[in-house]
C-alpha cells in the first residue's frame, strides 16, 4: 500500500473514531438533561454509567477486557441500586450505546472465543437489567425487546467481523505455508545445482592434478566461483526471509541469467548448446514465466550431472510458436488435455526443451529429482497454465519439455 493510501486509511479511522465518541457524548448530554429535569438523585447513576461507558469505548483498543468488565460491573450495580430503592428511572442512552459498541468490539477481538461469548452474554444480561429500571411493566417490556434486538444486531456484526478476521488470518497462514514450500523447493534447486557442480569440478580437479598439474589453478578458480554463486543465492533467500513485505517475491530472472548458468555448467562439463529463438526477449515473457523457465533449465542440467554422468553433450532450446504450428512444438503428443483444442483455436506458446545424449537414464529418478525436483517444476509450470513432460525420445535421448501459453 502506498504512503498516500496509508494516510487516507489513517484519517478515515481517526474521523470514524471521533464520530463514534461524539455520538456517545451527545447521548451522554441527553442523559444529563433528562436527569436534571426529573429532580431524582438516583437518576444520576445513568450519567455516571454513561461516563464509564465512554471511557471504556475510548480504551477498547488497549484495555478492551478491563474496560468492558468495569462497565458491566458499574451498569449492573446501578440497576440493582435503582431496583432496591424502588425509584422509577429512564433508559441510559450513553450506557446502552457503549455496551453495544463494546459487544461488537469484544466479539471481534477478545481471545479466546469462549471469553468473547461470555462477555457478550453478560452484556445482554446487563442491557436487559438496565431496561428494567423503568418499573413500568409495559414500557419495560417494550424497551427490553428493543434492547434485545439492538444487542442481537451488535452480536451479529461482531461475529461477522470475527469470522472475516479469522478468514484473513487463515489466508495469511496459507500464503506463509505456500512460501515455506516454495523456499524448500528453492533450496533444493540451489543446493542441488551449485553443490553438484562443486563436487563434479572437485573430482575433475583431482584427476587433472595427476595428469596436468598446470591446469589445477583454473579448476580451483571454477570451484571458488561456484561456491561464491552458491553463497550469493543463499543470501538472496535469506533476504526474502527477512523482508517485511508479505507479497509474493522472486528474484528477477533474465535471458542473460540463463546464458550465464549454461556457460558455467558447460565449464564443468558436459558441453551445453543453448539456442534462443527469434522473438524472445526479456520483455516478451512475464517475469513468473521467465523465472520458472530458469528453474526448469537449472533442474534439468542438475539432473544431467547427477543421473547421467556419461552424457557427451546437451541441447537446450527456447522457442516461441503459435497454436496452429504443430510442427514447431517439439515433444511427444500424449493426448494431454492441453492438446484437445477445438479446430481453429490458436494459442501462442513458449517452450523450453532440454535433451541429453549418450547415457541411459532412469525415468523415475529424473522425474522425482530427489523429492522436490521435476515434480516441483511440474507444479510450477501447471500453476502458470503450462505443461511439463520428461521421458525418452525415439532417438534415444532423454528430454525435458516445458510449455507455457503466452
Amino acid at each position: 500500500m502506498a504512503v498516500g493510501e496509508h494516510r487516507i486509511v489513517y484519517w478515515i479511522q481517526r474521523l470514524s473514531e471521533l464520530a463514534l465518541i461524539g455520538w456517545l457524548v451527545l447521548l451522554l448530554l441527553v442523559d444529563v438533561m433528562v436527569t436534571v429535569a426529573n429532580h431524582n438523585p438516583a437518576m444520576w447513576l445513568n450519567p455516571v454509567c454513561g461516563v464509564v461507558g465512554v471511557l471504556a469505548v475510548l480504551w477498547r483498543r488497549t484495555r478492551r477486557i478491563s474496560g468492558f468488565a468495569v462497565l458491566l460491573g458499574v451498569s449492573f450495580a446501578s440497576s440493582l441500586v435503582i431496583g432496591v430503592i424502588g425509584t422509577a428511572g429512564t433508559p441510559a442512552l450513553a450506557e446502552t450505546g457503549s455496551l453495544l459498541i463494546l459487544t461488537v468490539s469484544g466479539l471481534r477481538g477478545i481471545e479466546p472465543i469462549r471469553r468473547a461469548a461470555l462477555f457478550s452474554v453478560a452484556s445482554m444480561i446487563t442491557l436487559e437489567s438496565s431496561a428494567g429500571r423503568l418499573h413500568e411493566d409495559d414500557a419495560s417490556l417494550a424497551i427490553g425487546f428493543l434492547v434485545f434486538v439492538a444487542w442481537s444486531v451488535a452480536a451479529s456484526v461482531g461475529a461477522y467481523l470475527r469470522f472475516q478476521l479469522e478468514r484473513r488470518k487463515e489466508a495469511v497462514n496459507s500464503v506463509r505455508r505456500a512460501e515455506r514450500l516454495e523456499l524448500a523447493r528453492e533450496l533444493h534447486d540451489l543446493v542441488a545445482h551449485h553443490i553438484t557442480g562443486i563436487v563434479v569440478q572437485a573430482q575433475a580437479a583431482k584427476v587433472v592434478a595427476e595428469q596436468k598439474p598446470e591446469a589445477v589453478v583454473p579448476a580451483l578458480d571454477a570451484i571458488a566461483g561456484a561456491g561464491a554463486d552458491a553463497l550469493t543465492s543463499m543470501r538472496r533467500l535469506v533476504s526474502v526471509l527477512r523482508a517485511q513485505d508479505e507479497a509474493a517475491r522472486s528474484p528477477g530472472t533474465t535471458l542473460m541469467d540463463m546464458r550465464t548458468m549454461v556457460e558455467r555448467f558447460s565449464a564443468g562439463g558436459p558441453q551445453v548448446v543453448f539456442d534462443i529463438g527469434q522473438g524472445i526477449t526479456d520483455d516478451t515473457l512475464a517475469p513468473e514465466v521467465m523465472t520458472t523457465l530458469h528453474r526448469v533449465l537449472q533442474e534439468s542440467l542438475t539432473n544431467v550431472r547427477r543421473h547421467a554422468p556419461g552424457t557427451g553433450w546437451v541441447e537446450a532450446d527456447l522457442r516461441l510458436s503459435d497454436g496452429h504450428d504443430r510442427e514447431a512444438r517439439p515433444g511427444r503428443d500424449q493426448g494431454s488435455r492441453r492438446d484437445q483444442r477445438p479446430p481453429g483455436a490458436a494459442t501462442r506458446r513458449v517452450w523450453l526443451r532440454v535433451r541429453n545424449y549418450g547415457s541411459a537414464v532412469d525415468a523415475r529418478i529424473s522425474r522425482l529429482g530427489g523429492g522436490f525436483g521435476l515434480v516441483g517444476m511440474a507444479e510450477r509450470v501447471e500453476a502458470l497454465g503450462g505443461r511439463l513432460t520428461a521421458g525418452h525420445t525415439p532417438e534415444g535421448a532423454w528430454e525435458v519439455l516445458a510449455e507455457f501459453p503466452v
